[in-house]
């Protein structure tokens, strides 16, 4: 008898051949990112509160994720592996998982980072998991049938493998259209997804740590209104964790 594993490892094994990986960084064969690239991209070490303009660097002892000044944030507080903008080979390993063409397969190598993180900063633990589930920032339906795919998802699926948490999906769904985040200025981006999100099922949710998963983080405002939602709908924290931070 053939086990489902078996057939995605004989799957993978024949695209490896067809369609050989290259490293983003460094050009070599096999792999996405090779171990030597992924040394230089110095994982955080740290953990930083959610204000946009000089977040607070909070101790890797805390359980809160938010300094005095960021305390009316609905956001519970935010893990991210890297900064976006320090680094050329994060914004090339973050464009290639999110845009056309896109390499789905960097989901397993980005998750890896995050759990890197979480392990270094001391918060890969049973009391942090423990009681939670990991949702995915949603998009909307013709986004996603064009795109052919949710980033958020895929890293979600990988990271959830990795710690034991359950991934809820369509649950957490958007409802209404909205502009590019990136082509508007804060105060646009907090209006732009103001009741763009509703929660289908309150009750799997109800009473639960809930870890939304995004590719970036940056002024925050469409994990804010997602957290927001959330709890409304009777989550007991909402914490967001994104590849890179962008800020």
């Amino acid at each position: 008898m053939t086990y489902p594993n078996h057939v995605d490892k004989v799957k993978t094994l024949l695209l490896e051949l067809l369609f050989p990986s290259f490293c983003l960084g460094c050009q070599k064969e096999g792999t996405y990112l090779c171990l030597d690239c992924k040394s230089v991209l110095e994982i955080s070490e740290f953990n930083y509160c959610l204000c946009n303009k000089n977040p607070l660097r909070l101790p890797n002892d805390s359980n809160h994720g938010k300094c005095q000044r960021c305390q009316d944030k609905k956001l519970s507080g935010l893990y991210f592996a890297l900064p976006y903008k320090e680094k050329f080979l994060t914004r090339k390993l973050v464009r290639q998982f999110k845009y056309s063409p896109h390499i789905k397969a960097l989901a397993k190598p980005l998750a890896g980072i995050l759990l890197e993180h979480f392990i270094i900063t001391g918060k890969n633990t049973n009391e942090i998991w423990n009681n939670s589930l990991l949702v995915p920032v949603p998009m909307e339906i013709k986004k996603l049938k064009s795109r052919g795919y949710n980033q958020a998802e895929g890293l979600g699926k990988e990271l959830g493998h990795m710690v034991d948490v359950p991934l809820v999906l369509d649950n957490l769904v958007k409802i209404k259209k909205t502009l590019p985040q990136m082509e508007l200025s804060a105060k646009e981006r907090m209006q732009n997804v103001k009741n763009a999100f509703l929660v289908k099922n309150p009750k799997e949710i109800s009473g639960k740590k809930i870890f939304l998963i995004d590719d970036v983080y940056t002024t925050g405002s469409t994990m804010e209104e997602c957290a927001g939602v959330l709890r409304d709908a009777g989550a007991k924290s909402v914490f967001g964790i994104a590849i890179a931070r962008e800020g």
